[in-house]
């Protein structure tokens, strides 16, 4: 992923040293010539990162070079980052007003002192950056600029980019479902794998098998479990009961959890999917199997795997193998994905396209994937040039469709190739929360600003995933009622994929297992046991280069991580952007967060004994997003809010302790994400008025987006004026305003009052 990323970074760099803060602020530390010549250096070396990553996975002077720099513009982001960081405080203390200011500001010792400092480091930098391009023993093409193969907007809606397309399995799906209904075997619970290749679509077969109407009445009880690499019968058990009660069992011990399987489905006829099984261990197998043996006679256990031998293992009544799509079908699949409305541009585009669905080996991903390229190929020539040149180098074996799908991978922009290298870091299987890895994608600057004001960042993030979606790097999406993705799985292939490109960058790892963290490591994923303790990874202490950490607790096993821990934490790590500490048991964040200058994005949601926030919080003046949600115990927000002027998120639902908002908090003008606004209660004005926000402070919050909700509208003394004051008529990017009086009215008065508000109480679609 390091190429990738490196022009991007590049880019951002180059943004930031034109900055007219930077320029001004430059000038007057002195260290402006030296901000012009890393400016001149990084621009020369990025005009040639776009050849250098192709050449990289066939030439290996290539990949030793970039991984030299790779290094190196890293730093000087860093770098960069930290002195637009100072700027920026140094005209948030003048008020925007730069030059006179600043130069009172930046004058004497202190101008000289920190001048000098700057002027060291960024000339070292420079220096360091010119001998890497000076090392270059190759010649390598000049390309400033990218050729996007993107539109700008979801591709049209037809049946050709519906991700529930379903291709020529009509008689797998009646051949199964025959023996699901069947009862001939002896046995109360009796098993049928299916067995495949991967991207064949085994789980898009059983996922048809177990929707089925005919299926849903012969059996009382369906459950779906994926298994994937890490097949443990506790974690199995688990899954079993969620999926079929609707809930997460709130237990953790095994005798336990057994009872309630067995209350579950002993005496009926179930069906349980076990998708994507990998272990062969059979000790595992037949003590899982053991425990589902209570099923009434026709239970049916279907598992989907690669492997024969674990089919064989369980013992199974019959093995369905699934075949890869005939001549036909995948050429029905691809003219849906490839072409516009599923109409032949030319017969030319025909013969081409036939050739090249014959590579894919029948594989629906990888027909998927490949018509995805092309989708946004429309000249004859582009066709015949990417069969001879770039198809032709994929060397696939039968079993192994990898290849194949890299080959979608590298005909992304360079922008969307680490967003989604990015989600290497989630487990397989796992539900990803969009609006939370779309905020990560913005945080670590992979998402690109658009010329037009009024297309914000997240919009454009948005639009990314769509795009990647719609190339099939996404499946399974959940959409709320406005038709918002809001959850997406991967499929294990493509997880696959995401991990061999994102390559050293990015790690996911298990507190239950020794490993160490490479230095090079930029993004880690922990997954933590109840017994976790700090000490016992040193290695997480010294990579201080890293970008993202996202502390994620086990089921039901939280760490009660120790706020030393974290204080050590902060300490060590100060070149982060991304920090998520959600669901963790924390019981407060220690004051040394404001060494994290870097930070853009700070989930702390679920830490349900959190009763406040360290005031030293609004030094993150860059911070971005800020989620607190189901902070229970959350007592108040900081005391100068006002300060985190690159606020844009701001989530506080669940945070039943809130009981008023931070005076400042209207000069929050980025907002554009804030859940609840609460109006505080009398007494509370008679005691701490001088902390307390009034409507107001919403007055100026005009890019609020999403749904907001005013609570408490009962305290308000002056319904008329403050309902002008909030300028709530100006707030129209909402889709949703909710006012609440809270359960407690006040009769006629409450009456009176809401007629100043009911106009705008709306719902927009």
């Amino acid at each position: 992923m390091a190429e990738a990323v490196l022009f991007n970074i590049a880019d951002g760099i180059i943004a930031k040293l034109g900055s007219v803060i930077l320029q001004e602020i430059g000038l007057w530390w002195g260290v402006k010539e030296e901000l012009d010549k890393l400016n001149g250096t990084v621009s020369t070396i990025k005009t040639v990162l776009l050849h250098a990553e192709e050449q990289s996975l066939e030439t290996p002077p290539v990949k030793y070079w970039l991984g030299r720099l790779k290094e190196a513009i890293y730093d000087a982001d860093d770098l960069l980052d930290e002195f637009s960081t100072e700027a920026s405080r140094q005209q948030m203390m003048t008020g925007n007003r730069i030059s006179k200011e600043v130069r009172l500001l930046c004058s004497g010792s202190n101008k000289f002192a920190y001048g000098l400092k700057m002027a060291h480091k960024i000339k070292d930098m420079s220096n360091k950056l010119e001998k890497i391009a000076a090392d270059r023993r190759f010649l390598l093409e000049e390309r400033p600029r990218e050729t996007l193969n993107v539109s700008r907007g979801s591709r049209e809606q037809t049946h050709s980019s519906a991700p529930d397309v379903v291709v020529g399995r009509e008689h797998d799906k009646e051949a199964i479902i025959e023996l699901l209904l069947s009862s001939i075997n002896e046995d109360n619970v009796s098993v049928i794998p299916i067995i495949g290749i991967g991207g064949l679509g085994k789980t898009t077969l059983a996922q048809c098998v177990y929707n089925d109407e005919r299926v849903k009445t012969h059996f009382e009880l369906k459950a779906w479990a994926c298994i994937s690499d890490n097949f443990e019968v506790q974690k199995t058990v688990r899954k079993i009961i969620e999926s079929a009660s609707g809930k997460n069992p709130e237990i953790s011990e095994m005798e336990a959890l057994k009872n309630l399987l067995h209350d579950r489905i002993n005496g009926k006829k179930f069906l349980i999917v076990l998708d994507d099984l990998w272990s062969d261990d059979a000790h595992k197998w037949f003590r899982l199997k053991d425990l589902l043996a209570g099923g009434a006679s026709g239970s049916k256990i279907v598992i989907t795997t690669r492997l024969r031998k674990v089919a064989e293992m369980t013992r199974p009544v019959s093995i369905h193998e699934l075949e890869g799509l005939s001549e036909i079908e995948s050429w029905s699949l691809f003219k849906q994905i490839a072409f516009k409305r599923g109409q032949l541009p030319s017969p030319s585009h025909e013969a081409i396209g036939k050739e090249i669905v014959a590579k894919c080996k029948g594989a629906p991903l990888a027909i998927r994937t490949i018509a995805g390229i092309l989708y946004f190929k429309d000249a004859e020539s582009e066709w015949e040039a990417f069969k001879n040149k770039e198809l032709s180098k994929v060397d696939q074996g039968e079993n192994d469709i990898l290849p194949t799908l890299r080959l979608s991978y590298n005909y992304l922009p360079s922008h969307y190739k680490h967003c989604f290298a990015y989600c290497s870091l989630y487990p397989k299987d796992c539900n990803i929360k969009v609006e939370e890895l779309i905020q990560c994608w913005i945080a670590q600057g992979y998402v690109k600003s658009s010329e037009d004001a009024n297309h914000c960042l997240q919009d454009i993030g948005a639009e990314y995933f769509t795009d990647l979606f719609q190339r099939s790097f996404f499946q399974e999406v959940k959409k709320d009622t406005y038709g918002n993705i809001y959850t997406c799985k991967m499929h294990d292939l493509m997880h696959d994929l995401a991990v061999s490109v994102a390559g050293e960058d990015c790690d996911l790892l298990n507190s239950e297992m020794a490993c160490t963290i490479s230095d090079k490591t930029l993004h880690i994923s922990l997954k933590l046991d109840g017994n976790f303790r700090l000490q016992a990874f040193p290695s997480l202490l010294k990579a201080n280069k890293l970008r993202s950490l996202l502390l994620k607790a086990l089921v039901l096993r939280v760490p009660n991580i120790k706020e030393e821990e974290i204080h050590v934490l902060f300490c060590s790590l100060r070149c982060l952007r991304v920090l998520d500490l959600s669901d963790l048991g924390i019981k407060s964040v220690p004051c040394s967060i404001y060494k994290l200058r870097h930070l853009r994005y700070l989930n702390l949601s679920k830490n349900r004994p959190i009763k406040t926030l360290p005031d030293s919080i609004t030094k993150l003046q860059n911070l971005q997003v800020l989620n607190l949600q189901e902070c229970a115990s959350l007592k108040q927000l900081p005391k100068d809010i006002e300060k985190l002027v690159n606020l844009w998120h701001l989530n506080i639902d669940g945070c039943y302790g809130l009981s008023h908002m931070p005076r400042g908090i209207g000069k929050l003008t980025c907002l554009q994400k804030l859940s609840k606004y609460f109006v505080a209660e009398d007494n509370f004005f008679k005691n701490l008025s001088w902390q307390s926000a009034g409507l107001g402070e919403l007055n100026a919050l005009n890019n609020l987006r999403g749904g907001l909700m005013i609570e408490n509208l009962r305290c308000v003394k002056n319904a008329a004026f403050e309902c002008k004051a909030a300028n709530l008529k100006e707030k129209q990017h909402l889709q949703r305003l909710k006012l609440d009086w809270s359960r407690y009215g006040h009769g006629d008065d409450r009456e009176k009052d809401e007629k100043h508000w009911k106009r705008y109480n709306r719902t927009r679609t």
